[in-house]
């Protein structure tokens, strides 16, 4: 029913809150970010970093609230995915549900929809992707459909904007009426023990938010819920026989000793009996044809996985060429910003604090957005046409080689943006071996959070022609690393039979401009939410090691020194030669030079090696602290007043090789630890991917290290 919400909206009193429910690639994401007005409020669902995306809109005197729930195949709560879409739905907290299919493939998707029946809540069905559909030759009588499910039905598509109005009239119809019970039929076996169960609870006017056919069926299907619900009440006592010969029943019936096994033959069977009645589909091979013929290019036994290659070569060459074009402006505009505030603080160390911490430590990550937007976009562009499923089939063959499960790619793609949702999104993985050796090798996948490491050193290192090249190989690389690590573990931790690849296909698509671009401002509005508040907060920290305790002694016998320097370029010299011996002092000099042996072997100053300590909370404070050490060392003048000079200058190639393979292999971001040792199952993991990684890292690098000085 429509809400009466006065203070939820000033202007408008009818508030509707929808939930958007559907299986994954059926363009319910698309389809109402289709609206016009709209706005969208993107953030987390509470306790997971799965996105929650709420768009809202006004249309004809109402105010929507829709919520896009993550895509599910069925009403399960297995994957995080499924859990938090399961959870909400559950939960109430909303008017009804929009539930969109794909029309191409309706009885694959009414399965959802069946179950989604079950719930006894308000449901309108988007019969999306219409537009596609008549192109295929399938025909669907809506109408009738409406009729047999009791649901109104109803054709749109999301490129098209196709039957947009209809959909949101048919909300405020839905909204406004009195509750309707769907017309969700099962066999005669089936209908005989929920009308006994139905009946004993009206005899016992037993009180509940549902109706008596919506227990009856969660009781059937063994709802965990529903059984807890009932469970403490007294009439359980005489319910749970029925329930035992209802279970057996049906069990008998199906000739099946699984009752999810019979329900789901039950949702098979009714939903194939509606396609027979609605859909007419006849045969456009032209359509096929071509489908088939991108496909024997892209997914083409041999030529493949270069194409792929190819493919990702490309993504990282415009990675640097195009995003190293707006970085001069921004690291002038940090520049500029520095003098600006600089200037107004008269206090030395607040300045300081001011300038060379926070604005110097932000600008050095804010440098590098126009790189992560480009990775994004590339990577989003790869996804929404459908091919990245297609690469997971490609690469099943490749993968087992090495120990890993097809699957495994969706999780290790998705690490190339950031490890958290990877882990998460290992849960597809439903062997417990197969999803823990996956976890085990996501952290060799770089996230976005290394690539400004890597612009940075490979800027300093290599002309710009060669740059992407780099960049490229890096990459690669450390995905290459990642599946000789998986070969390692297979043979030896995680022994055990290979698990079949079963993978939805779904059909080429072109992308959306306006989900791609809520895609990448969302996802780079969180790097530069961590840039703003946790890497500000970590270069503050940085900036205070480095340059307390102060040595009055030392400022006073270079002062003296400097007073007494015959020319400019004399003094220059001897107050960076201060600030060299200042920052040695400092606790931050301390910390690096207990550590310095450590890393001696693979030609790391101290200061790398505390940039690589201050890493492990979040990749992207490595970039900060180098920036914060080295520009305090550094001559300031026109030639080598960046970072990039100051990395070149300081920094020989092998040590540089060397910290890139460390960065490269070493344990992930404190958050991304924490996910991956929840997912995982236990802190004992995550002491074995510290060890695993930090041996791995230490001794490759060593090796790169000494293989680079012959090239020297």
């Amino acid at each position: 029913m429509i809400k009466e919400e006065g203070n939820a909206c000033p202007v408008i009193a009818n508030h509707i809150k929808v939930a958007l429910v559907g299986q994954p690639n059926v363009g319910k994401s698309m389809l109402i970010n289709s609206v016009s007005n709209a706005h969208l409020h993107v953030g987390n669902f509470s306790g997971v970093t799965v996105d929650k995306t709420e768009v809202l809109f006004d249309y004809k005197g109402y105010h929507f609230t829709v919520v896009d729930l993550p895509g599910t195949y069925a009403f399960t709560d297995y994957s995080i995915e499924e859990r938090v879409t399961h959870k909400y739905l559950s939960g109430g907290g909303y008017d009804l549900i929009i539930n969109v299919v794909d029309s191409t493939n309706l009885e694959k998707n009414l399965q959802l929809t069946s179950e989604l029946m079950s719930m006894n809540k308000d449901i309108v069905i988007a019969l999306n992707m219409s537009d596609e559909a008549k192109k295929e030759g399938i025909e669907i009588d809506e109408v009738y459909m409406s009729e047999l499910l009791g649901i109104p039905c109803i054709k749109t598509s999301a490129v098209t904007k196709e039957g947009i109005e209809d959909l949101l009239d048919a909300i405020v119809k839905v909204g406004s009426q009195a509750k309707q019970e769907s017309k969700l039929i099962f066999s005669e076996a089936v209908e005989e023990e929920i009308s006994k169960i139905v009946a004993y609870l009206q005899k016992h006017k037993h009180e509940a938010p549902n109706s008596y056919r919506n227990i009856a069926i969660n009781l059937l299907k063994n709802n965990k819920k529903t059984y807890a619900r009932l469970h403490d009440d007294p009439i359980w006592t005489e319910l749970q026989p029925i329930l035992i010969d209802a279970t057996k029943h049906i069990e008998l019936h199906h000739d099946s000793d699984d009752i999810k096994e019979a329900f789901a033959e039950e949702y098979a069977a009714f939903n194939k009996g509606i396609i027979t009645e609605v859909v007419k589909a006849s045969t456009v091979q032209e359509k096929e044809t071509i489908t088939q013929k991108i496909d024997n290019i892209l997914i083409h036994p041999f030529f493949g996985i270069p194409i792929f290659l190819f493919f990702m070569w490309g993504l990282f060459q415009l990675t640097f060429e195009i995003g190293s074009i707006p970085m001069e402006w921004i690291e002038a505009f940090f520049g500029w910003l520095g003098d600006t505030i600089g200037a107004t603080i008269a206090n030395e160390d607040i300045r300081s604090l001011i300038v060379d911490g926070v604005i110097a430590g932000v600008g050095a990550v804010v440098l590098f957005v126009p790189n992560i937007i480009i990775l994004f976009i590339g990577i989003a562009l790869l996804e929404s046409t459908g091919y990245m499923s297609r690469v997971a089939f490609l690469l099943d063959g490749f993968f087992h080689k090495f120990g890993l499960h097809g699957q495994s790619f969706i999780p290790l793609v998705t690490g190339f943006g950031c490890s958290i949702p990877a882990y998460m999104s290992a849960r597809i993985l439903k062997n417990d071996r197969d999803r823990l050796l996956t976890l085990f090798i996501i952290g060799f996948m770089s996230c976005g959070a290394r690539l400004p490491v890597y612009v940075l050193f490979a800027g300093a290192f290599f002309s710009a022609e060669m740059a992407g090249n780099v960049l490229f190989a890096i990459y690669i690389g450390g995905a290459f690393i990642g599946l000789i690590a998986a070969k390692i573990l297979k043979l030896t931790a995680f022994k055990g039979a290979d698990e079949p690849f079963v993978m939805e296909m779904p059909k080429y698509r072109l992308p959306s401009v306006k989900l791609i671009w809520h895609t990448v401002l969302t996802k780079t509005m969180m790097y530069l939410k961590k840039a703003g508040t946790f890497i500000a907060a970590a270069s503050m920290l940085i900036w205070f090691l480095s340059n307390y305790p102060h040595n009055l002694e030392l400022e006073k016998e270079f002062s003296s020194k400097i007073e007494l320097a015959s020319t400019q370029e004399k003094k220059n010299e001897l107050t960076n030669e201060l600030g060299v011996k200042h920052l040695e002092q400092s606790y931050l000099g301390t910390i690096g030079k207990f550590s310095e042996p450590l890393f001696a072997p693979l030609g790391f100053d101290w200061r790398m090696s505390v940039a690589l300590q201050t890493g492990l909370a979040a990749k992207e404070v490595v970039v900060s602290t180098l920036g914060v050490l080295y520009a305090l060392g550094d001559e300031v003048d026109e030639e080598s007043s960046t970072l990039v000079n100051a990395i070149s200058k300081n920094i020989s190639f092998a040590s540089a090789v060397a910290f890139i393979v460390v960065i490269m292999i070493y344990l992930p971001c404190l958050a991304a630890s924490i996910v991956f040792t929840r997912e995982a199952g236990g802190i004992k993991y995550f002491f074995y991917l510290f060890a695993f990684t930090s041996v791995l890292a230490y001794s490759l690098a060593f090796v790169a290290y000494n293989v680079a000085l012959l090239f020297s």
